[in-house]
């Protein structure tokens, strides 16, 4: 009876592996900074700038195949320019606009990660919550998650930030009046590539 008690044990323990698969829990990777980039694009009637920013640290927690959570600090003052206009990104660093000096880093912490709803596998809708110059707001955007055997890739789609949620004034509509076609468009886009380590 002891064995045969045992043996029932043991079948129902192996069942119970099948029909509630072990979970491996919550795993942190650390973000390859040299292999990640930030994009930016911004916007006037008369044409636009685009360039890059470095980030500075970043993090992705992922719940076995699927992303949990995360968060990444962009260096401020790494603002660039495509063209290489050394004013332009002078003016970006300024008072006027991001105040670098001030607001040494931006941050974005991810709060949610949901399906968007979609066939296509590996997009999902990433909401979290962008500090810049020290003012925070929820945003929402679609980003691709990947994995290769060392590596789980975030890729955004471009997405927007509305410059005037963040106090950024220099020419906007939303402070000034009169500015006719003189404006800087208060949204600019980014787009975000984090790669990070197994």
């Amino acid at each position: 009876m002891k064995k045969s008690g045992i043996l029932i044990l043991a079948i129902a323990l192996i069942t119970m592996s099948f029909t509630n698969p072990i979970k491996f829990g919550k795993n942190s990777l650390n973000v390859d900074v040299s292999s990640s980039t930030i994009t930016w694009k911004g916007y006037k009637p008369t044409g636009s700038h685009n360039g890059t920013i470095m980030l500075q640290t970043g993090t992705l927690e992922m719940d076995g195949e699927n992303l949990v959570g995360g968060s990444f600090t962009v260096e401020m003052s790494s603002i660039k320019d495509a063209d290489g206009s050394a004013k332009l990104e002078g003016h970006l660093k300024s008072a006027d606009f991001f105040d670098v000096v001030t607001f040494t880093t931006s941050t974005f912490k991810i709060t949610d990660v949901a399906e968007n709803g979609e066939e296509e596998e590996g997009l999902v809708i990433v909401t979290g919550d962008m500090t810049i110059k020290g003012i925070t707001k929820e945003i929402s955007f679609s980003a691709e998650v990947s994995q290769t055997e060392d590596s789980v890739v975030f890729e955004s789609e471009n997405f927007q930030i509305n410059r005037a949620d963040f106090n950024v004034k220099y020419m906007s509509k939303s402070f000034f009046d009169n500015l006719k076609d003189k404006f800087v468009n208060d949204e600019f886009d980014l787009q975000v590539k984090l790669v990070a380590k197994k």
